[in-house]
Formats: structure tokens, sequence, C-alpha cells
């Protein structure tokens, strides 16, 4: 007897299309069920507003949530960085699987690397995360750099500095891989120039909290390291009350002696869009147990940027 296939809902740009279909491949794996992919349209699929005007946070993920509860889907995987903070009680977190590589990238005419545009550069991103660290390491460095607000896909974004309209742009090295585009980019940001956005690189399969048996299966594709380390940057991100649009870049190492992981570290960064003013704090402690470990560890951090004024440097994020 054939089992009844269950069903992803997937965004359907071709990045999520990608990722999804890796999920569904590893699903049918450990449930032996086969996999269907739904296609659903989000908010942020179809705007063409800046993230910021538009509320950033959920843009990309109420849809799904929605057909999750309408019982339309069985579960659904979002780019862990485009969720909510803020969990609904009827949905569960039942995976987040090994994270991929969580820098940022540039993909440049003639092969360029960053610090070999020339002056004047135009770089474009979508992110005013992006935005305030170029701005404040082109400030620091010497360099003479412009940053563009732009919308759009993979394609559409590359397709920029293919037609001579930038110089360059910014995209996650994650997405590029899953893709198979990866040999596009001209230079990997290291994390000590751009933080990441929190949770960059890794994937969030969600389901209804009352399936037991599908949260059990899920379960098995979970990576506990890149959950903890997830879980402390989107406890900086909530505790700062910032949303996936706002300027906070949040990284989590697992810092390691041999093979040995001995400690976590959690690096956190907030500044103004113009790159002028900067909170880049980090902490270093013994690697969460439990979840409440890492929410504690983010807790702390983004405790100590406030108390240095990060908060009024979100509040300049639309300016």
């Amino acid at each position: 007897m054939t089992q009844q296939p269950l069903r992803l809902g997937t965004r359907r740009s071709k990045l999520a299309m990608a990722q999804s279909g890796q999920v569904a491949d590893a699903v049918s794996r450990v449930t032996g069920r086969p996999v269907e992919l739904v296609e659903i349209t989000t908010y942020g699929d179809v705007s063409r507003e800046a993230l910021a005007q538009i509320g950033g946070t959920g843009v990309f993920v109420t849809a799904l949530r929605d057909a999750l509860l309408k019982g339309e889907v069985d579960f659904a995987v979002h780019s862990l960085k485009d969720l909510p903070t803020a969990q609904p009680e009827e949905l569960v977190l039942a995976a987040v699987p090994e994270r991929e590589d969580p820098r940022d990238v540039i993909v440049a005419r003639d092969a360029l690397k960053f610090t070999d545009l020339p002056r004047g550069a135009r770089i474009g991103t979508g992110s005013p995360r992006r935005m305030a660290q170029l701005n404040a390491y082109a400030r620091s460095h010497g360099l003479d750099i412009e940053t563009v607000a732009i919308r759009g896909n993979v394609d559409t974004r590359i397709r920029f500095v293919r037609d001579g309209e930038l110089d360059a742009v910014v995209l996650a090295a994650a997405g590029l891989q899953r893709i198979g585009r990866i040999d596009e980019v001209t230079d990997f940001l290291s994390v000590d120039t751009v933080l990441p956005a929190p949770g960059q690189g890794a994937l969030a399969i969600e389901c209804t909290a009352d399936n037991a048996d599908l949260i059990a299966a899920l379960g098995e594709l979970d990576d506990p390291f890149t959950r903890v380390a997830v879980t402390a940057e989107r406890s900086l991100l909530a505790a700062l009350e910032a949303g996936c649009s706002a300027p906070v870049g949040a990284l989590a190492d697992l810092l390691a002696d041999g093979q040995i992981v001995k400690e976590m570290r959690l690096r956190g960064v907030v500044g103004t869009t113009d790159g002028t003013r900067m909170v880049q704090l980090s902490t270093t402690g013994p690697v969460p147990e439990t979840h409440d470990q890492a929410l504690a560890l983010g807790r702390e951090l983004a405790t100590e940027m406030l108390a240095q004024g990060a908060a009024g440097l979100m509040g300049e994020r639309a300016q």
C-alpha cells in the first residue's frame, strides 16, 4: 500500500525550492514516505517595497504558517533568518539542520574583491545590517563606497552587476551554495568585517505542535550545535526588540580545542546604516546544554549592548 505523501510548504523562489527539495529528500529518508512540495506565495515575494517598509519580520513566513494551521501542508521550511523570534504556541520548530556557511559574499564586476573595488563603487544590498557594517568598514579603512538599496531574487541582483548598474552586490553564501552558484562569488566577507544576520545559513523546519509523530521524525534532522547557536543569536535579536530588517548582526561560534568543543562565543553588532555609529560586543561561555541556557546567553549580550546605546542606533535604521 502506497503511503500518503507528506506535504511540504515552501516559497516559490528558486532558492526556497532548492533548499526545500533538499529537506524533502532528507525527510523521505528518515520517514520512508514520499514528500511533495506545495508552493505558496508570500507577501514578501510579491511586494516590491523595501523590507524595512513592509515590516521585515514575517513577510516571507506568515502565508506558510497560515497553510500549516489550516492543514493545507504538513510541515514548512523557512530560511531561519526570516523567522520572527516569537514562536506561535500552535507551531513548533521541529528541526534546525546543520548550518551552511553563515558568511556574506560579494559578487563584483571583473572578479574584484571588496577591498579592490574602485573609488565610488556602488554596492547593492537590501539589508540595513549589511549597509551599516560595509559603510563602517569602509570609513575605518579609507574606502570610498556607496551602498544602494535593492530588492529581487539572486538572478535579479547579480544582473545589476552584469548590466553595469552596480559594481557589486552582497548575498548570503548559503543561498548561492544551495542553488549551485557559489562559483560566481568574487569575495567571501570575513565575519570580522560583516557579522551575518541572526540564524543566517540555517534552515527552520516547522510543523503543528499537535503532530507528535511528525515532530519526532523531523527531529532526526536536528543538529544540536546549530540549534543552540541560532537560539542564542535569535535571543539577542529578541532582547534588542529588533526585527529581521533591523541592522543587527549576530553569530555564535563554537570554540574547539582539537576535536573537543569547549565554549561558545556570541558576537553582536548594531549600527546606523551610514556606518557612523556602531555598538559591537561579544561574550564567551560554556556551550549551552539547554534551550534556556542559549536564551540566557543572547539576553546577556543584548543587555550589555543596550547599555552601550544599541536601541538608539536601531531607531535610526529607516532614516
